[in-house]
């Protein structure tokens, strides 16, 4: 286990953590057991990851994020402030449903604007972009821009996060796409 990270003084790392190299994990945050966080991200202020969530390389959590079991991030994730995830459906106070937790996977390179909601039991497919204060309620497509509550696919991003237009040519790096199918983008 390497110990080339930072951990602040007024953050909590459980025994069970594997952290990779470079990380930086910021003031308030906890990080529970069994949990994996990969080399070089960056978890901000008041962040809690866990247990047993896994975290790929080069992840951004901006602050007040909660990360719960089920949830497993691939690389290059970027999470905006204050993004939910949920772990249940129907949650209730006075209803023990521990049991009725339902996985969460974020693929490569997603972002998660402000505010946004992840609805548990859903996909977010590499490259998508959820617009900040959207609800996503079902799977989204790799490269997907989606708005709104429920959050609806108004358009395409690229690798690099720009919008793409009838062309699908990134404007930034020139990339092209092709359009397999009415929700299905893929690079050329």
């Amino acid at each position: 286990m390497s110990t080339n990270y930072t951990v602040h003084e007024s953050a909590y790392v459980d025994d069970g953590v594997t952290i990779g190299a470079g990380t930086k994990i910021w003031h308030f945050s906890h990080i529970l057991e069994g949990s994996t966080i990969g080399a070089n991200c960056s978890i901000g202020q008041n962040v809690v990851i866990g247990p047993d969530v896994s975290v790929g390389d080069n992840c951004k959590i901006q602050n007040n994020v909660s990360l719960y079991k089920g949830v497993e991030m691939e690389q290059g994730v970027f999470c905006g402030p204050s993004c939910v995830f949920t772990n249940v459906l129907n949650p209730r106070a006075e209803v023990e449903r521990k049991d009725e937790f339902r996985p969460t996977t974020v693929r490569r390179g997603a972002t998660i604007g402000a505010n946004a909601t992840i609805v548990c039991g859903n996909e977010l497919g590499e490259y998508s972009m959820i617009a900040a204060g959207a609800v996503v309620t079902r799977n989204v497509p790799a490269y997907a821009l989606m708005v709104g509550m429920p959050a609806r696919r108004k358009g395409w991003v690229s690798r690099s996060g720009e919008i793409l237009g009838d062309d699908l040519v990134c404007p930034r790096t020139g990339e092209r796409y092709v359009l397999e199918g009415p929700d299905r983008l893929v690079l050329a």
